[in-house]
């Protein structure tokens, strides 16, 4: 089954370039009206440019529908402004792929106060904006699709990024609440980890992997993701066209004989025993299995 979007509108983030620019051109060609949102600054978020202009000028010399926004994903009424001129002009809002980021990054000794707080508050607070913003009217018309962009370094830590890995963890659990709360409204809620050749990532990869690691290649599974028949409170990592799920998972645990500090470390061998563990669907998940522990089952 050939997966199209004829008749849904998508907003894309960080559209610009890179992995915004790549799904944005593979929703249009597939039949997506598009908002091609980009700020148009430098990969630290400072500067602006044309990028989104130029995007919506590939997709319609390709045939597409597309606006360009040039709001900031940090400033809730430029969202909500964005989201509005969308909906007068195309009716709804479909898809929105939270995908603007900036990168600041240094290890957690050098870096300043402010530095956390703004890659913080571009990928973090921006999602939850963006997300705020078409909330309401993905409820109203029992359709919505949101992806969040977490990163390996959120799931599992890098060096020098800790804004960076504080953020996109951060996404990645508040994905796995809009999916809980969204889903008597069929809002389908998920999260991409993804690896790309991008202006984010130039200086981490060698240059002979470049060509494999388009930004192209990540954006199969950030479509499948926001589809019609797409799962929710998922985590996919993708790259070089090489699709991954990425699970929090849960160990069984130890009924502590009695609960000290020594206790732990005795029992911490079995306590960290992956043998059985779960993926829990929702947090409650975790005070049932104590409940269980505390049975005997």
């Amino acid at each position: 089954m050939t997966i199209r979007f004829e008749g849904r509108v998508a907003i894309v983030t960080g559209a610009g370039g890179g992995l915004g620019r790549a799904y944005a051109l593979e929703l249009a060609k597939r039949g997506a009206r598009v908002v091609v949102n980009d700020l148009g600054g430098s990969r630290d978020g400072t500067g602006r440019s044309d990028a989104a202009l130029k995007v919506v000028e590939e997709i319609e010399a390709a045939g597409g529908t597309a606006m360009a926004n040039g709001g900031s994903v940090t400033n809730c009424a430029q969202m909500e402004e964005m989201v509005a001129k969308a909906k007068e002009a195309w009716g709804g809002i479909h898809i929105l792929i939270n995908n603007a980021g900036v990168l600041r990054d240094r290890s957690f000794a050098k870096m300043e106060p402010e530095d956390f707080r703004f890659v913080v508050d571009v990928h973090l607070n921006g999602s939850a904006n963006c997300a705020k913003a078409v909330w309401e009217t993905m409820r109203s018309q029992a359709y919505g699709r949101i992806l969040m962009t977490a990163s390996s370094t959120g799931l599992y830590g890098n060096f020098g990024q800790a804004n960076y890995g504080a953020a996109k963890l951060g996404l990645a659990g508040l994905a796995k609440t809009l999916a809980l709360e969204g889903a008597k409204y069929n809002v389908k809620v998920n999260t991409i980890a993804p690896t790309a050749a991008t202006r984010m990532t130039e200086d981490i990869f060698p240059a002979e992997l470049l060509e494999r690691f388009t930004p192209e290649l990540v954006a199969p599974a950030a479509l499948f993701l926001v589809s019609e028949d797409a799962p929710t409170n998922t985590i996919l990592g993708a790259g070089a066209g090489v699709v991954q799920a990425a699970y929090v998972t849960l160990t069984r645990g130890v009924a502590l004989p009695e609960a000290t500090p020594e206790a732990v470390a005795a029992n911490f061998p079995a306590i960290t025993d992956r043998t059985g563990e779960i993926v829990p669907r929702s947090g409650a998940e975790q005070a049932m299995t104590i409940m269980q522990r505390l049975q005997g089952h």
